[in-house]
């Protein structure tokens, strides 16, 4: 019924525009002679006025039909733009060559049947005419949008006046849900002050920001600048924070090629844009040949990183994949993913503990993976400071199980995700990574599978990450919660942690550890402030922020290599490596059998037995802080 109605009205508009354009060719007509003779009828020659009236049925079917052809009757004029005016214009073209034509051929002999500035007239004021019923359709749509919207439209500012911005104004100003009002435009270029977009005043650069948010009551401004790199993005993010205004970005210069770029592609501007540095990007293409035609097995693969090394594998064609994970919802839901995006590829999935020794053998026998990339790990650090004995058991002795099965089962590269947490570390997390990337680094050098570690710091978006936690709080009204004032993260996005594991795939020889430069570390109480901002929210008047005091296991700053480890250069200049620590294979291997039966045992005293194998893990140091 619904596309009855529709079909209705698209048939009552098209024939009330071919109608319109009947009226028009003959207003055309008349006024072209009038104008000839300077607007006195009585000045008009018979046979002129006589040639018009009887060529005139002609001239509206021929305009009618090449109207109809150049699909004048099938625009949404309440969206028309520059294409439907070259429509227009080659429509007018094209008819008054072909009147011309018409008109000369019906007085074939004589060369003045209507006067020659007739032709250029006619086809002047049709085109006039023609414009003038179309884009007025468009702006009285304007007029009632903002009619409609009276006092609830808020008023925004854009930053950039590119050709993503120039968009933005369009959209905003002809659609009838978008209840906003460009009150000015922001750009850098000096040639552009002074000048309009859309009827929206280029009103200064940067510098001007927080004085235009004033002077013209900013409610919300949208950056509009997706070709700028996060640095760019950043100092003027520093301007606008102060503003309270609420902000909104596109969110890529993809956006431009694909002529993606609208309101509803708009995003909140994300805390991401706030780290000051641009991605770290990887030529995965190059360097992924590795793993195709591999088996290729990740454990931990439902979770945030584990999840996303499946994707970026998968896209580069194993032989096939095998996703290894003890939670079964998260690890469905990735399954479903890839069945859907990747339909030919041989995907395995099971759910097992890397903790379960003959659960693992089978599985290294059943399947004979060739690649792993082992995720499997507990990771929040204040939970296993209440239980150590699991952190142990999952992260120390699951490792060691699967290093044994890799070396046992002739694996030929083995990547173990590690944390900055394991350098010099404080809580048990960290310490029990620490012994992990010590087994791998054993391993190494005895057998023939080539065993590496990467090691970065907090990964945004992640399970258990801060963002979450401050999104949700903000979201509720606060407060947002922080536990010390001067603690400070190195942090990193998920797309950069995958890449720098798979490229670590690529580089790895056996036995290092691979560390991501990843810039200045964050503040944590500046990326609780920038975040309030960010929300349109003032900070302690809106929004409060408390501090909780250190939680166990933490410390106020992370290291990413310890002193002793030395760094060297990759061909990827954001990607080093540190060195190998010697470790005595024996007492290793001893202190690992004891980890086992204790942490079997559940004894009170892991942390003195964790501290007796890692030599800069000092547990006291963390008590003093509580």
């Amino acid at each position: 019924m619904k596309k009855i109605i529709q079909d209705k009205q698209l048939l009552i508009r098209r024939i009330f525009l071919m109608c319109y354009d009947v009226l028009a060719v003959f207003a055309a007509s008349i006024v072209a002679l009038l104008i000839r003779f300077d607007l006195n009828i009585k000045s008009v020659p018979f046979q002129y006025m006589d040639e018009v009236w009887r060529a005139l049925p002609f001239m509206i079917i021929v305009t009618l039909i090449i109207f109809w052809m150049l699909r004048l009757y099938s625009s949404l004029w309440s969206y028309a733009g520059a294409l439907e005016m070259m429509y227009v214009v080659s429509a007018c073209i094209l008819d008054t060559v072909v009147v011309t034509v018409l008109i000369l051929l019906r007085n074939w002999g004589d060369m003045y049947p209507v006067p020659r500035s007739f032709y250029i007239l006619y086809g002047l004021f049709l085109f006039v005419f023609v414009m003038g019923c179309r884009y007025s359709y468009r702006g009285l749509r304007v007029l009632r949008n903002m009619r409609r919207a009276g006092v609830y439209r808020r008023n925004v500012l854009v930053i950039g006046a590119g050709d993503a911005g120039n968009q933005i104004i369009k959209e905003i100003n002809n659609s009838r849900y978008v209840k906003k009002k460009v009150v000015g435009v922001i750009d850098d270029d000096r040639n552009k002050i002074g000048n309009y977009i859309h009827g929206a005043k280029v009103v200064g650069d940067r510098s001007d920001i927080l004085e235009k948010v004033e002077e013209l009551h900013v409610h919300e401004i949208i950056i509009a600048m997706p070709s700028a790199t996060q640095k760019q993005i950043k100092g003027i993010l520093d301007i606008c924070k102060g503003t309270g205004c609420t902000l909104q970005r596109l969110p890529g210069i993809y956006q431009l090629v694909n002529g993606e770029v609208s309101v509803s592609k708009l995003k909140d501007v994300d805390v991401n844009d706030l780290l000051g540095r641009d991605p770290v990007t990887v030529d995965l293409q190059s360097i992924m040949d590795y793993v195709s035609g591999k088996i290729i097995m990740v454990t931990g693969g439902g979770g945030s990183i584990g999840s996303e090394l499946c994707r970026q594998i998968a896209a580069h064609k194993p032989k096939q994949l095998i996703i290894v994970d003890i939670y079964e919802n998260t690890t469905y839901d990735v399954q479903n993913e890839l069945k859907v995006r990747f339909p030919d590829l041989d995907l395995v999935v099971l759910i097992a503990s890397v903790r379960n020794t003959n659960r693992m053998n089978w599985i290294f026998e059943h399947y004979r993976p060739e690649i792993i990339y082992h995720a499997a790990a507990h990771k929040h650090v204040p939970l296993m400071e209440e239980s150590p004995n699991e952190a142990i058991k999952n992260n120390v002795l699951g490792t060691w199980k699967i290093v044994q099965a890799a070396d046992r089962y002739g694996v030929k590269k083995f990547v173990m995700i590690s944390t900055d947490k394991a350098v010099n570390p404080t809580n048990i997390m960290g310490a029990s990574k620490r012994i992990c990337e010590m087994i791998i680094q054993t391993y190494n050098k005895e057998s023939d599978t080539e065993y590496v570690a990467v090691r970065f710091g907090n990964v945004l978006g992640s399970n258990g990450s801060v963002i979450p936690l401050f999104k949700k709080q903000i979201a509720e009204g606060g407060p947002v919660t922080v536990t010390h004032p001067e603690i400070i993260r190195y942090f990193m996005t998920i797309p950069e942690a995958v890449s720098l594991v798979l490229q670590a795939g690529a580089y790895a020889k056996g036995g290092e550890i691979f560390v991501l430069d990843m810039g200045e570390p964050v503040k944590i109480l500046d990326l609780a402030r920038n975040m309030i901002r960010l929300s349109g929210y003032k900070v302690d008047q809106d929004i409060k922020i408390e501090f909780t005091g250190l939680r166990p296991g933490e410390k106020l700053y992370e290291e990413l290599l310890m002193d002793e480890e030395g760094m060297t250069d990759t061909p990827n200049k954001l990607i080093h490596i540190g060195h190998p620590i010697d470790v005595d294979e024996v007492k290793l291997a001893h202190a690992l059998r004891v980890l086992e039966s204790a942490a079997q045992n559940e004894t009170d005293d892991m942390r003195l037995i964790v501290e007796s194998i890692v030599p800069t893990y000092h547990p006291k140091l963390n008590k003093s802080t509580q």
